[in-house]
Parts: structure tokens; C-alpha cells; sequence
């Protein structure tokens, strides 16, 4: 179930790791914890994609804008990058911590 957890934010979104926590967080600490995780990094993706997409359509009108549409393009491949490392590691049965996720949960 910690490995859904991951795994299915890439379909998903924040749906599926929100439904598999509220469920399984009071039987399973390691669950808990990977839904916790899988939650917390989808909500900073979340809050940076818009950040992000909000400065390249203000900077679209000075041109600026279209510089930063590659970055947003590479972030969307690191996001799916650090998805598959965390599925990997709860597969393995590790704890795992995304680097630079707001611990909002």
C-alpha cells in the first residue's frame, strides 16, 4: 500500500495518496508515513507549478516568459523522477523523505 501510494500520484494526483492515508494511517506507521510523504510532495508541487506558471504568464507579455517554459517542462520530469525513486524505496521496504517537500501533514 506505501508503494500505491507513490505509484499512483503519477495517475492521480493527490487523489489516490489521500484516500489509501485516510484509510490506512492508524493500522500501518509505514503507510502513514508514505501517504504523509506522497501528500506533502504533491501539495508543494502543487504550490510551486502555479507559482511558477502564474511568473511565466505575467512574464509573458515582456517576452521573458517563454524562457521559463523549459524549466517548468524539466520540473514536471523531476517531480516524475523523484515519484519513482520514493515507489522504488517503500517497495524495498525504506522510509523515504522527498528532498525540498513542505511538511504540511
Amino acid at each position: 500500500m506505501a508503494m500505491l501510494c507513490h505509484l499512483l500520484t503519477i495517475f492521480t494526483g493527490f487523489i489516490a495518496p489521500l484516500i489509501i492515508w485516510l484509510i490506512k494511517k492508524d493500522t500501518s506507521p509505514f503507510v502513514d508515513h508514505h501517504g504523509r510523504e506522497a501528500l506533502n510532495f504533491q501539495f508543494t508541487v502543487f504550490i510551486v507549478m502555479m507559482a511558477l506558471s502564474f511568473i511565466t504568464f505575467i512574464l509573458m507579455f515582456i517576452l521573458v516568459g517563454v524562457l521559463l517554459i523549459p524549466v517548468i517542462f524539466a520540473l514536471g520530469i523531476l517531480v516524475l523522477v523523484a515519484e519513482i525513486m520514493a515507489c522504488v524505496a517503500a517497495n524495498k521496504g525504506e522510509w523515504y523523505r522527498y528532498p525540498f517537500s513542505f511538511r504540511i501533514l
